[in-house]
């Protein structure tokens, strides 16, 4: 895939290594996508060390003999973490640069995890989950370098494609930890493990080939060059394509501290926040809650309902996976069908999650279950890709560290609400989850329904102001 330039690409200073005029636009094109490739792989690794971990807490939180509504409010731990985190994160990476801030998340993250594997009692699970979750945002951080890297036109398809490569490890994942967590003490090795892959990940972000991939673009607030990897950079004036978020705008006069720039920016990106992205927000949350609560008691669930094994409930999670990776595959194909309305496709995509999730908790056999589990994978898949699309249309390159930020804080105060629901869902019945999910889901369906208007022919312009 040929990598368009962004910014002022005509006079040499896109996406470009340091080489003489005649060679900037092949030899740029060159080193970004080695550096897209490598990112990709940032990706697979994450995911890969998070999904052996993840499906196994509530097992693990089971085993400290705490109730269903005990372990929600201490997963709910981490949602509250994230809430206040993502925004803060996303912000800081805009200012300091995406190398500095995905460094300083994966070493801490990994941390996290370490203190993870020898969490014995509550205490100590719920102090393991706080690393975690001030600093998990490498993905979040890796797709706003990905905005930065690539033009609007192809920011679909190479973050669909950035979610197959992570969607590879969360394959994987499952497979490993459903394995290790049969061995004895096989849940605090599979942290151990977890915590190393994270500590391989940031070696291979140290050393990925940055000097090759430029971004001198006053608009995205930062730069990197041979001299300085990741540097603050001072405004020119009014950021290019201010238009598109008249309120972002960074110093013209002097650096400032990290933190100054970084309230600085919150402040101005309220009213786009508040006044332009509301729904698209709301419906990020509702959907996000509803896939939590399939996912929050889904191997509890199947050993209740169905007796099925942690191991094969891997397995299965692993092919649901593989299915969700094939779905980044065809979200250019999906986008081009629908002459490229992320919009649409994201209405389409929920009402089929919805209908599946519905589909899942009446099912009575196994083979239902992998029917609505095979098609879950495909439609969240596809509405996670188009819900960011959406983000940073509205949002602008220059802030899309800010906006995914401020998606992922979002999707914290799901995390914070899922475990709550899912725990009183599930004394009621292993059932309860999903059903609540459909329900929220639905509801999602009528907001983007009442809100078509906002939809203008062009789906990738979305709520774009320009």
């Amino acid at each position: 895939m040929a990598l368009g330039l962004r910014g002022r690409g005509a006079s040499g200073k896109g996406l470009a290594s340091e080489t003489p005029a005649t060679a900037t636009a092949p030899s740029g094109a060159a080193g970004s996508r080695r550096f897209l490739l490598c990112l990709y792989l940032v990706g697979f690794l994450d995911l890969f060390g998070v999904s052996m971990v993840v499906p196994l807490l509530s097992l693990h939180v089971k085993s400290l003999g705490v109730s269903p509504v005990v372990a929600g409010v201490v997963g709910s731990s981490y949602g509250a973490l994230q809430l206040f985190s993502s925004t803060f994160v996303g912000c800081w990476s805009d200012v300091v640069g995406r190398r500095s801030s995905l460094l300083v998340c994966i070493l801490l993250s990994a941390l996290g995890y370490l203190l993870l594997g020898v969490s014995t009692n509550v205490f100590l699970f719920t102090l393991a989950r706080v690393p975690v979750g001030v600093f998990k945002h490498t993905l979040s951080i890796s797709r706003a370098l990905l905005s930065d890297l690539v033009t609007e036109k192809e920011r679909p398809l190479v973050l669909g494609q950035f979610n197959t490569a992570s969607g590879v490890g969360f394959i994987l994942g499952p497979m490993v930890g459903g394995y290790l967590t049969e061995l004895d003490g096989g849940f605090y090795m599979t942290a151990f493990i977890c915590s190393s892959v994270f500590l391989l990940n940031a070696g291979l972000v140290w050393l990925l080939p940055w000097r090759e991939t430029n971004l001198h673009s006053a608009e995205n607030g930062w730069s990197l060059d041979q001299k300085h990897a990741t540097a603050p950079r001072k405004s020119e004036g009014t950021l290019q394509g201010a238009a598109t978020t008249p309120k972002v705008r960074w110093s013209e006069k002097k650096v400032q501290r990290p933190w100054v720039e970084v309230v600085s920016a919150l402040k101005d990106m309220k009213s786009l926040i508040f006044s332009t992205l509301w729904d698209i927000f709301l419906v990020r949350l509702l959907m996000g809650v509803a896939v939590m609560l399939y996912y929050s008691n889904f191997v509890l669930a199947l050993e209740e309902r169905f007796g099925v094994r942690p191991k094969t409930t891997g397995y299965l999670i692993s092919y649901t996976s593989a299915l969700g990776t094939l779905a980044g595959f065809a979200v250019g194909p999906i986008l081009r069908l629908y002459k490229h309305n992320s919009y649409m496709v994201l209405l389409h995509s929920s009402a089929l999650t919805c209908l599946l999730l519905l589909l899942y908790s009446v099912a009575s056999t196994m083979h239902v279950v992998v029917f609505s589990s095979t098609l879950l994978s495909f439609s969240t898949s596809i509405g996670r890709t188009c819900v960011t699309d959406l983000q940073l249309s509205a949002g602008g390159a220059q802030a899309s560290g800010t906006v995914i930020g401020v998606g992922q804080s979002v999707t914290a105060v799901g995390r914070i609400i899922a475990p709550l629901l899912s725990g009183v869902a599930q004394e009621i019945s292993p059932c309860g989850p999903p059903s609540l999910g459909a329900a929220l889901a639905l509801v999602a369906i009528l907001i983007m329904s009442l809100n078509k208007p906002h939809s203008s022919g062009d789906g990738s312009k979305v709520l774009k102001r320009e």
